[in-house]
């Protein structure tokens, strides 16, 4: 096992996309959330892996791997010790590669407490906010959008984290049932608001409450999606860890195909490649909506009103960290388009994507991940001699129905889910209407 010690380390500073006079240190980025006119934080210097590093990622540990993955994006704002501890939390499950078939394997990410790879963020972010903000006075209120997935991890890593309380916004009927139960059963400091209106609509719910002078005066307000640094930076560790499995088993770079909603997570996985991990390709894989496979194909990017699908964590029109990726390649098309493929996998493709892999492979995928196995399966059946894995972004159990309609499969509950689905739902009801929200959090 190698365990050099790391270099002293400086404060990364990040600036704001919109406004690029304004940097912040990562504390600030994380505490803040987003910057002036909206802007998301961007890292001001792209570090790099050490090559022996990739090279020899079988001689470490997988928390060695996450604490070096993140420490250059922290600098000296966390001692090194508890860096690691939050490193190690982070990632305190398996996260498996399996392969499916000769062509294509995929990386379980749903094996964490809420069965969905938001896990990681949520932990990793909730750790470094709890670190940062001991020794504040004022409580501090986590004000988040979900499309499905965020606000289960959300609410589980807050859970009873003394001085914070957190604040989710979802859909009204565009969640599945054990989404549902994951954000609204808690209780105690995690409150769930049901918008009548679309995942764009609690998005822009959020950020106008960030923007809004009078709510800022009387709260402490962060956020926890993944406009938020501490969620979006520490994705990148589990591509490091597909990495590691894979080359144990294949010589070529993966093609790597990314359920993608509102395009944190494969933005996250470009900037690993960025840092230097070997991969082919990636897959932007879309459901129906499709502004950016659109993009890919004509060049203009035109937001949309989302439409609901069964991979509802996906229902995003106007993915907020497109502009993180557009600034990764320096804004030029060309070389955007040389290293990304966009699909748009409709439902019916997702449920005989379900039912075909389950009858030649005995793999039950959700649909999200459906969308990305019919994505790359495309893709690589346009380039023949290649292979790749998709991101297993959640459990099959969370969507039942699509299982069962799709092949009439039964999908056992795991034993931790029982006891949360007997649980009472505790919502409060709003309109898409910036008026109400203010009320209900300054009430």
């Amino acid at each position: 096992m190698i365990n050099d010690e790391p270099n002293k380390l400086k404060t990364m500073k990040y600036y704001n996309l919109k406004n690029r006079q304004e940097t912040v240190d990562f504390k600030t980025a994380t505490i803040k959330s987003q910057g002036s006119q909206k802007g998301l934080f961007f890292p001001e210097i792209i570090p790099q892996f050490d090559e022996e590093f990739i090279k020899n990622l079988h001689l470490y540990s997988d928390e060695e791997i996450a604490f070096r993955c993140m420490k250059d994006f922290i600098g000296d704002e966390i001692p090194a010790d508890v860096l690691k501890n939050i490193a190690a939390e982070t990632i305190s499950f398996d996260i498996p590669l399996k392969k499916i078939n000769e062509r294509i394997s995929i990386l379980e990410l749903f094996h964490g407490p809420t069965l969905a790879f938001k896990d990681v963020g949520a932990r990793f972010m909730s750790r470094c906010l709890s670190y940062f903000l001991k020794d504040q006075d004022k409580k501090v209120t986590v004000l988040v959008a979900t499309s499905g997935d965020t606000g289960g991890a959300v609410a589980h890593g807050f859970y009873n984290v003394p001085g914070i309380n957190v604040v989710i916004l979802y859909p009204k009927n565009r969640v599945s049932v054990v989404q549902e139960k994951q954000l609204t059963a808690l209780g105690g400091n995690i409150s769930a608001l049901e918008v009548d209106g679309n995942f764009d609509d609690c998005q822009n719910l959020v950020k106008q409450a960030f923007s809004d002078e009078s709510i800022n005066t009387e709260l402490f307000l962060t956020s926890a999606n993944s406009i938020n640094v501490a969620r979006w930076l520490p994705q990148q560790i589990y591509y490091l860890l597909a990495l590691k499995q894979w080359k144990q088993h294949e010589s070529q770079d993966p093609v790597i195909g990314v359920p993608s909603g509102n395009f944190g997570n494969i933005c996250a996985g470009l900037l690993t490649y960025f840092r230097g991990l070997p991969a082919e390709h990636f897959i932007a894989a879309c459901n129906e909506n499709d502004v950016v496979p659109d993009y890919l194909k004509n060049r203009q990017y035109h937001p949309k009103k989302a439409v609901p699908t069964l991979s509802n964590a996906m229902d995003v029109g106007d993915p907020s960290n497109f502009t993180r990726i557009l600034e990764l390649f320096g804004h030029q098309f060309d070389s955007l388009k040389k290293m990304i493929s966009g699909y748009s996998i409709d439902d019916a493709s997702t449920l005989e994507t379900i039912k075909e892999v389950y009858e030649k492979y005995e793999y039950i995928l959700d649909p999200h991940s459906a969308v990305a196995f019919a994505s790359l399966e495309q893709y690589l059946n346009e380039n023949p001699g290649k292979k790749g894995l998709i991101l297993g972004t959640a459990h099959p159990v969370k969507f039942p129905e699509a299982a069962e309609k799709a092949a009439h499969i039964t999908i056992e509950v795991p034993e931790a889910l029982y006891s949360l689905m007997k649980k009472e739902k505790k919502t409060v009801e709003i309109h898409a209407d910036f008026e109400e929200l203010k009320r209900f959090l300054l009430k």
